[in-house]
């Protein structure tokens, strides 16, 4: 299958799209990848490296295999050929994986309406969507234009939880800023206000563990129908996993 994976030009979580995209491509599918002005992305420095984390980067950067398979990633042909969110075209694609961050510049992918409205159809052509933290989001400001609300409302999600996000912002906070808060609401409340009364957000267990191939029961996903979310990096290869058992024929 071909796989959409749209990214912001720079500061998206190198875990949250890597180990998706190396679960898929071993799986046989086509990645293909989406930027504001088709120039290749970059990845979030300071989760691949740990700088400015200091007594942190232990618990909050990229662990050395998502590390590892950024490097891949970053290398391959796909990767450096990104088409344009103007020229998306949600035919083109069999299903849809929306990695996060945090970052400021995860902005121009957040906000992008021209994103949204491919996702939106996606999302209403019943085509397995993926998303993870504020991956979630994007998702969330994507509306249904038969009903005019979020393509989220009355549905099941996870995304990054408040606990989580809060947490990152207060370790850091005093020589950070508000680098661990892109918005002042946290995704939490953005995502559940998107899903409305008749939908359910769940938070899932604390977990300061990241899974592994060998340890996915340390991940936490959320399936509903085609669509399953996710909340930080250390539930990416349970998410890809399960992901990539939703495009099996």
């Amino acid at each position: 299958m071909r796989v959409l994976m749209p990214l912001p030009d720079r500061d998206f979580d190198p875990t949250e799209s890597a180990v998706p995209w190396h679960v898929l491509t071993k799986a046989g599918h086509d990645v293909v990848f989406a930027t504001p002005d088709g120039a290749p992305a970059q990845a979030d420095d300071r989760m691949l490296t740990g700088r400015g984390l200091f007594i942190w980067r232990g618990l909050l950067r990229a662990r050395r295999d998502a590390v590892d398979l950024y490097a891949e990633m970053s290398a391959s042909p796909a990767f450096h050929a990104p088409i344009t969110y103007a020229s998306l075209r949600a035919d083109d694609y069999d299903a849809l994986i929306l990695p996060g961050g945090h970052a400021p510049g995860m902005k121009s992918y957040l906000e992008s309406e021209l994103l949204h409205r491919v996702i939106a159809e996606m999302w209403t052509h019943s085509k397995p969507v993926g998303a993870i933290c504020h991956g979630v989001v994007a998702l969330a400001r994507s509306v249904d234009p038969t009903t005019g609300r979020s393509v989220l409302a009355g549905r099941r999600s996870t995304a990054l939880p408040r606990s989580m996000e809060l947490s990152a912002f207060a370790l850091t906070a005093l020589w950070l800023g508000r680098y661990y808060r892109t918005y002042p609401e946290t995704v939490q409340a953005e995502v559940t206000a998107a899903l409305g009364p008749s939908g359910v957000f769940e938070a899932g267990p604390p977990s300061l563990l990241r899974d592994a191939p060998d340890k996915l029961d340390r991940g936490f996903v959320v399936h509903d129908g085609t669509y399953l979310s996710a909340r930080w990096p250390g539930d990416a290869w349970r998410f890809s996993t399960a992901f990539a058992e939703l495009l099996r024929p």
